[in-house]
């Protein structure tokens, strides 16, 4: 252990014990006025350099304090920004190196139409901004003993988690085959394609395949996912560990396609978006308990309907990773959208993919 590192560690000991007799506002309350990233045991960062090297995106770099644990490549973070004075909490997944030893993490955002976190961070973002995040989440993660044969699938800002593996396969000196096939609007639009173009020229054992859909001509191949076009990719996909992470479309295309060529303990994925979910009534009423307001259900999740009740739920990803939700379901039962499990009374659900199987009743 670092001097630095025991230096701090003492120093969060002695806040702790502190705070255990403070009567009014915790110690860190106070530190933080001078210093906004100290906590003794939140994760804060301040972001050190901005890039904008998309019209739609942003690149972040932090520098967490010392109670960020590191990360595996894959993994994402609940990142925590004040907008208007109003905390928000979103999930981004950690885009640079696992085992970086500067200190540094690296987030890339992509704006989305009605994103509040995403365009703020997109238009606003700059060295300074402090923000909030959460230990490193997830299970789409590489392996600890490399495969021999890797096949990085993604789409749009789906690229990021995919590109810390990349990052990660290359610095340790992987030796395997690599290919990295990415989809994006047009080159324009590639998040990291300089990097990625670098990185195949200096690593003999990665092949880079890009495809522009709306750009025919200007990639490596054309179209959407078909088998024809992974064949072309990857001749020996089959004989590949694949990671996927983009659009649910892509998503679903690479999943079918490994399932149906009996392959699936071979695919890996992650997503940040829902399939559009069919809203469908079951006819009965929500009731929210904490509030006494009541809503008819419409068939939407409970997220959407307590908004549209106009309540203000916590909640951070909207598709059932972050865990900002959960809320006691006190009566009836419940359906999860991603995958038509029913859970009833009693029990803690995800209000953002959770939706009323007839009268339901819910703490909020």
């Amino acid at each position: 252990m670092s001097t630095e590192t025991k230096r701090r560690s003492l120093l969060r000991r002695a806040i702790g014990a502190v705070d255990a007799v403070a009567t009014h506002h915790s110690v860190d309350r106070y530190v933080e006025l001078a210093v906004p990233t100290w906590s003794s045991t939140e994760v804060r960062a301040r972001v050190t350099a901005v890039a904008r090297t998309t019209p739609s995106s942003v690149t972040l770099t932090l520098r967490p304090n010392g109670n960020w644990a590191g990360f595996r490549a894959g993994q994402h973070t609940q990142l925590t920004v004040e907008i208007g004075g109003v905390r928000h909490t979103r999930c981004y997944s950690l885009a640079n190196a696992a085992g970086q030893r500067n200190g540094l993490i690296e987030l890339t955002v992509k704006a989305h139409p009605h994103g509040t976190v995403s365009n703020f961070l997109v238009d606003n973002a700059a060295v300074g901004l402090v923000v909030g995040l959460s230990p490193a989440q997830g299970e789409f993660t590489l392996p600890d003993t490399r495969p021999d044969r890797i096949l990085l699938i993604s789409g749009g800002s789906g690229v990021t988690p995919v590109m810390s593996m990349l990052r990660t396969l290359c610095d340790e000196g992987h030796t395997g085959t690599v290919t990295f096939v990415h989809y994006a609007l047009s080159a324009n639009d590639h998040i990291y394609r300089d990097e990625v173009a670098a990185l195949a020229a200096q690593h003999g054992n990665v092949r880079v395949v890009r495809i522009y859909t709306d750009a025919p001509g200007s990639g490596d191949l054309d179209g959407f996912f078909t088998e024809a076009q992974l064949v072309a990719a990857e001749p020996l996909w089959d004989a590949a560990e694949v990671f996927v992470c983009g659009p649910p479309p892509l998503m679903n295309a690479v999943r079918d396609h490994y399932a149906a060529a009996g392959l699936a303990t071979r695919h890996h994925d992650e997503a940040f978006t829902l399939d559009q979910v069919i809203a469908e009534s079951t006819g009965g009423t929500i009731t929210f308990t904490a509030t006494g307001a009541t809503a008819a259900d419409d068939g939407r999740t409970l997220l959407e309907q307590a908004e549209g009740a106009g309540l203000t739920p916590a909640y951070g990803c909207r598709m059932g990773i972050c865990h900002t939700c959960p809320r006691l379901l006190a009566s009836g039962t419940v359906r999860n959208v991603t995958n038509n499990e029913l859970t009833d009374a009693g029990t803690e659900v995800r209000l953002c993919v959770s939706a009323p199987v007839g009268n339901v009743a819910i703490d909020l």
